[in-house]
């Protein structure tokens, strides 16, 4: 591939796995480059009620994690939403989750429901010499992508990929509790106690009648 060049990508668009949403529901497209802050900045102030101020402060661009409508502006006080999206592919899915746990644990009583799927880029390639005689290639490449809707209402359990809501404050708990104790006696997991020396000292201590450089069996020759 010395010989050619990427003119353009395009990537064939997607059709949402969640049937039945409403029309406003807003989309967090994730993208690589996408600033976590300026996420969850968006998200939160459409789940979030106590988050209303931080939407006057500036909403992302849609590259940065935009509406399912570009171009929509917000209307300040609409009521919150039921429902959000989450959607990314390629090196944009690990953000993606990341952003999808934190609102679950600012907002309580997430519903979530996961879809994995495949989308399909294609990449356009043209020779650097055009007068070598070379033709323009076309690949096609699957991207692993992922879709992730919350909702405050009840979502079908029965689904694959269901999450109920979970209690985190219970399992911080327990595990902050867990790194305080230390065990029974106190000590740090995997402390070991060093072995005192018999002679009374801080090192190790030589058995009792042993001279160091001399053998116990008996010189030949000597009664």
């Amino acid at each position: 591939m010395e010989n050619y060049r990427k003119a353009r990508v395009v990537e064939e668009p997607f059709v949402c796995p969640f049937p039945g949403l409403a029309p406003d529901t807003p989309e967090v497209r994730v993208k690589d480059g996408s600033k976590i802050r300026n996420l969850l900045r968006y998200a939160l102030s459409r789940m979030e009620a106590n988050a209303r101020a931080a939407e006057a402060e500036g909403r992302p661009t849609p590259e940065e994690g935009g509406v399912a409508t570009e171009g929509r502006q917000e209307v300040p006080g609409r009521p919150l939403c039921k429902h959000i999206v989450f959607t990314a592919t390629g090196k944009g899915v690990s953000k993606a989750i990341t952003c999808t746990e934190i609102v679950k644990r600012r907002v309580k009583g997430l519903h979530q429901l996961t879809r994995l799927l495949y989308s399909t880029v294609v990449e356009v390639w043209e020779p650097l010499e055009p007068d070598a005689g070379l033709d323009s290639l076309t690949v096609n490449r699957n991207l692993p992508a992922i879709w992730v809707l919350l909702s405050r209402e009840p979502l079908d359990c029965s689904q694959p990929g269901y999450q109920a809501p979970g209690r985190y404050d219970a399992l911080w708990a327990q595990s902050a509790n867990r790194e305080e104790g230390g065990g029974l006696t106190g000590q740090r997991p995997g402390h070991k106690r060093k072995k005192g020396g018999g002679g009374g000292g801080g090192g190790r201590g030589r058995g009792p009648g042993r001279q160091p450089g001399r053998s116990r069996e008996p010189v030949k020759g000597q009664s």
